[in-house]
């Protein structure tokens, strides 16, 4: 069971982040508390399970069902050559312990669908969807909202990438409910319209900027700090080093 004090090896660890009065002693106990879900130890998932480590995050959890294969360490940086044919799931808990042995990491070695998702989601205080494709994320959305759980979704293109926060089952400071997964995109797009990144491309790098922005907007949420992106999707576009904001709404 983890316990809410800091130990002496925790006051050190986390020092950088102590000193910060938006963050302090309490909102490092908030992390060290927090059960954050991660959907993909891959492109997405390898910074934000590396940085939420880092961070001081309690317990993570881990849902991938696929194995590491030579063509993914271009940008699933947690992954190792040695981990090669290893699960992802697996490689991913070895490298969180090498960054930080105080972190509880759960594994779920399995696809996210509509079916499991509801029972997985809440067991966890919020969501990360780092997935590749929209059947997952309208699974986790759904079943985020259902659940009354926050969720960090990001997409990346070829060198292209977004960032939104959903809430939902929340109202924002109009008084209005918080738009959801399905307000930005009502319907999937017709199967093969948008490739995957084995037959687009994908800049590994790429992967980072976005992850790492989903890792934000994590502690965020979790610390209770700042102006998470709720109602808003980050747009971020790398081969002109631009970001644009746009809002959207509830229908």
């Amino acid at each position: 069971m983890i316990t809410t004090a800091l130990t002496n090896e925790e006051l050190e660890r986390y020092a950088r982040h102590i000193v910060l009065p938006e963050i302090g002693g309490p909102g490092q106990q908030r992390l060290k508390l927090a059960r954050v879900l991660v959907i993909g130890a891959g492109g997405l998932g390898a910074p934000v399970l590396e940085y939420l480590a880092a961070a001081g995050v309690g317990t993570l959890g881990i849902v991938d069902d696929d194995s590491v294969s030579l063509s993914n360490l271009q940008r699933q940086v947690i992954h190792g050559t040695d981990a090669v044919g290893m699960a992802k799931t697996d490689s991913a808990k070895a490298a969180i312990a090498r960054i930080n042995p105080n972190v509880a990491v759960e594994l779920h070695n399995l696809r996210l669908t509509a079916d499991n998702a509801p029972a997985l989601v809440a067991r966890y205080d919020i969501v990360v969807d780092g997935s590749d494709n929209f059947e997952t994320r309208y699974a986790a959305a759904d079943a985020c909202a259902a659940e009354k759980r926050p969720l960090v979704h990001a997409a990346v293109g070829r060198f292209d990438g977004s960032v939104t926060v959903l809430k939902p089952f929340e109202t924002g400071a109009d008084g209005r409910p918080n738009p959801s997964y399905r307000d930005l995109f009502p319907e999937p797009p017709p199967p093969g319209l948008v490739p995957s990144c084995a037959v687009a491309g994908v800049l590994g790098v790429l992967t980072g900027v976005v992850g790492t922005l989903q890792a934000m907007e994590t502690i965020k949420l979790i610390a209770g700090i700042g102006e998470p992106l709720v109602g808003r999707l980050l747009l971020y576009d790398a081969l002109t080093a631009r970001f644009d904001t746009i809002r959207y709404k509830r229908n």
